[in-house]
Formats: structure tokens, sequence, C-alpha cells
């Protein structure tokens, strides 16, 4: 925990909060040293799949929520999700991850079926699913076709500002309970949570930093909230960069082993935001595989980048970035290294 005394609520509380430069510069100073120390300047690259826009929730955040009538819905069929994945193998990638809304059409069997048929024809490459709560019996069919890793970001890890962002449908203690199924069945699983939402107090992002040392993910995804127009939070304030970097930072010096991402929405709200992600103690980013034509159309948020490109131009483009900013490209499936090891045995 370099020369910070996070063991301390009110030195986490302190360093949430802190504007001194020279602060948050040795911050993310001892953020970086703390990565290097098992991932050397090594970023990996995770190669995205955003299958389906539709989704049964309706959190009031979320630009694919289903109360949303403005947005045109979409989903790939199996042969384009293969073609994705097929694009990806080519340009290198060794991990594809699979992104969509809860989408009730998308059942077990054809959650299986993707995920049978991506590990036939990759049986080296890691499988990542992002597709939300499901029952303990369909993680286990995922798991056992061959899905490798599960993202389920638990987006604020207090009761009562979970109430703020979710209809009463949902509830946070569902989510937990799913994060910690998924880890016990034997998922790399991935929490995380937004920055700046609505209602949300410098003591909750506290907490999210205790729920993620409690459940200690393989993974954890922290981005800005970006407004998304039509939705009921479309005209609040979005998160802040600086912000957003200090809690990458301060989740690397607690969880060292994890993995974070630079995430879209830090490039989003950001010219060099990405690279400013990686400078604070990230290490993967996830260029976008899916069919160019639908990329825009997986709106969670406004003015997403890199909805035009083609899949060669988000990878070159963005290993181009990273080695001008001193790190090192790494297109191997990234373990975490407790898993790696394992796999080595």
């Amino acid at each position: 925990m370099a020369d910070f005394a996070l063991h301390q609520d009110a030195e986490v509380l302190r360093l949430i909060t802190t504007e001194e430069n020279d602060e948050q510069e040795a911050l993310f100073a001892a953020a970086r040293r703390q990565r290097e120390i098992y991932y050397r300047k090594d970023v990996y690259f995770r190669g995205l799949v955003e299958f389906t826009n539709y989704c049964k929730n309706d959190c009031y955040y979320c630009g694919i929520r289903r109360s949303n009538s403005r947005i045109t819905r979409y989903r790939l069929s199996l042969t384009e999700i293969l073609h994705s994945c097929q694009v990806g193998a080519r340009l290198g990638f060794k991990t594809f991850v699979l992104q969509g809304g809860e989408d009730p059409w998308f059942t077990d069997q054809r959650v299986v079926e993707m995920v049978a048929a991506i590990r036939a024809a990759y049986p080296d490459h890691a499988i990542t699913l992002s597709i939300g709560e499901r029952s303990q019996e369909s993680y286990k069919a995922f798991f056992q076709a061959g899905a490798n890793r599960y993202l389920l970001r638990h987006e604020t890890a207090n009761d009562a500002h979970y109430r703020k962002l979710h209809p009463e449908t949902m509830s946070l203690a569902e989510r937990k309970r799913c994060l910690f199924t998924l880890k016990d069945m034997g998922y790399q699983v991935g929490a995380g949570f937004m920055v700046g939402t609505p209602f949300q107090t410098p003591e909750n992002l506290v907490e999210d930093l205790r729920f993620l040392q409690a459940l200690e993910p393989h993974m954890v995804g922290i981005g800005p909230f970006i407004p998304q127009a039509d939705t009921p939070f479309g005209t609040y304030p979005g998160g802040t960069l600086a912000l957003t970097l200090r809690m990458v930072a301060l989740t690397r010096l607690l969880l060292p082993r994890a993995l974070i991402p630079a995430t879209t929405a830090l490039g989003t709200i950001a010219p060099q935001g990405r690279e400013l992600g990686l400078m604070a103690g990230a290490n993967v980013v996830m260029p976008n595989l899916s069919p160019k034509e639908v990329r825009k159309l997986y709106a969670l948020y406004d003015n997403k980048i890199c909805t035009g490109d083609e899949a060669a131009e988000c990878r070159f483009c963005m290993e181009g970035r990273m080695r001008n900013f001193g790190f090192t490209p790494n297109m191997s499936r990234g373990d975490p290294p407790d898993v790696e090891a394992r796999r080595r045995v």
C-alpha cells in the first residue's frame, strides 16, 4: 500500500477527495510501482464483442434500458459473433469479451451454444461473458461450455445508493450474491463501479473499495459516469477524470494483482483518458471487435469513441498510443498471476 495508510477509512476518504496535485501524482506513482511488481509495463488487449443491446432491466443511467424507445435494437447472430471472433483472432487477440444487455432472447441454451462454438474454434483463448445476473445453474452451464471469466459490475456497494440508481425489481444483495457465486464456481471474476453517478458520496466510494477487498475479484472495471440523453439521468453532470483516476490508483494499491481496464469511458471524457488511466495503475484495454454498423447502437452513454473504426484500426491505433506512453502491448490471455501459475503446473 506504498506510503499511504489505506487500512484507515479516513485516509482513503482523504485521498478520494484530495485536489492537491503533488499528492495525486504521488498516488499515481505509487500505483504504477505496485502494478509493475506483477505486470511490469505490459498492457493486455481484450477483444470486445457487444452482441445484443436488448435489456430487460431499466437502470436509470443506462442508454440500453428497457424503457428507452429511441434506441434501435439489435442482436448479432451466432455467425456474426463467430466472425467477430475470427477477425479478432487474426489480429492476435487471445481473449474475447462477449458483452450484452440482460436479453431474455439469449436463453441459457443459446448462450451455451455461443460459448461452446467459440471454445471449439479457439480452444486456447479466454472467453469472458458480461451478460448480467443469472442463476447459479446458468453460470454453471456457461462455465462447463467453456467460459473462463465473467464481468459483473456491482455499480455501488451502498444499498441506499443502489436504490437511487435502479428500479425496485433489482437489488444489490442479488448482485453481490451473483459475484460470490461466480467466484466460488471457479470463474475469473470482474466487478467494478462508476465514478460520479447521481447521489454518490465520497463515503460511497470508500464502501466500493472495501467491498472489492472483501470480494477479491480478478478484474475491476472503473469508469466515469457519462450521461445518456434518453435516460432519467440524462441532464445530470458526469463523473470527472481526476476522481476516476484517483479511484483507479486506489484500487491498484488495495488490489495489486487485479487486472484493471483503462476504459473506453475514460477515453470518451478526455482525449488521452485511457493513457492517463494506465498512468494511474490500469493495465488492460479492450478494442472493439463488434461489426462497425452496430457499434453506435450499443449506446450505454453518449459520445462513445471509436464507433466508426474497423477492428484493425482500433487495435493498431491503440497499440501505437500505448507505446508512445512507454507501455508494452501484450496480446496474450493475460491471466492474473495466481491463475497463470496454476495453468503452468
